[in-house]
């Protein structure tokens, strides 16, 4: 099972569902592992990604390319006098996927997110060609964000093969949550593959 990992947002939770994916496929007999390509602002994700998949990655494997501070990736990489370029990270994911049943690839931010004047987050997984697996936080504009970011999936030319639900504590009085997991699946037509439970420790594999 190989992924991109994208988001409607940032602070959605894709590190969370990645680890969580990571984690249940291992138990399931897969030798999944997970990387962050591009990180920005302190490793603490892609430490979480490494021990999901028991350390079997180094940091430089899970994340080959990583900026000091907390900001768009364009932004964090002028600050320290870079640029970034794909090659920084399409030799390690390719090893990884030779080398690996079961690839995880966490995106950086939303799925437009620049990571240069001239390239995207979505060019990095157009250069990968995995399916897409969105994550989506449960809460007002949901939708919105849901049916744009489908809509550049497709234009980049990749399949979005199914869409994960996240609850996060800060949404539990949002009134849109229910009407999101009944309409998300019923305008894309994409499958609700998971909807995640705050604090949410495995995954019933069975439905993907």
């Amino acid at each position: 099972m190989n992924f991109f990992v994208t988001g409607t947002d940032t602070d959605v939770g894709k590190t969370f569902v990645t680890a969580l994916l990571t984690r249940s496929l291992r138990r399931a007999g897969f030798d999944t592992v997970a990387m962050k390509p591009v990180s920005c602002g302190e490793l603490e994700d892609s430490r979480t990604l490494r021990a999901a998949a028991e350390n079997t990655l180094s940091l430089e494997e899970v994340t080959p390319v990583s900026y000091t501070a907390p900001l768009a990736p364009i932004e964090a990489s002028r600050l320290e006098g870079r640029s970034f370029h794909p090659s920084e990270v399409l030799p390690t994911f390719q090893r990884l996927h030779r080398s690996h049943r079961s690839l995880l690839v966490e995106g950086v931010g939303g799925w437009l997110v620049p990571l240069s004047e001239n390239y995207s987050a979505a060019d990095l997984a157009k250069a990968m060609n995995l399916p897409v697996l969105l994550v989506v936080r449960n809460r007002l504009g949901a939708i919105n964000h849901t049916l744009l970011t489908l809509e550049s999936i497709a234009f980049h030319g990749l399949v979005c093969k199914g869409i994960v639900l996240n609850n996060h504590p800060a949404d539990a009085d949002d009134r849109s949550t229910e009407g999101n997991r009944r309409l998300i699946p019923q305008l894309t037509k994409v499958p609700l593959l998971f909807e995640i439970s705050p604090g949410q420790a495995e995954l019933e594999l069975a439905v993907a």
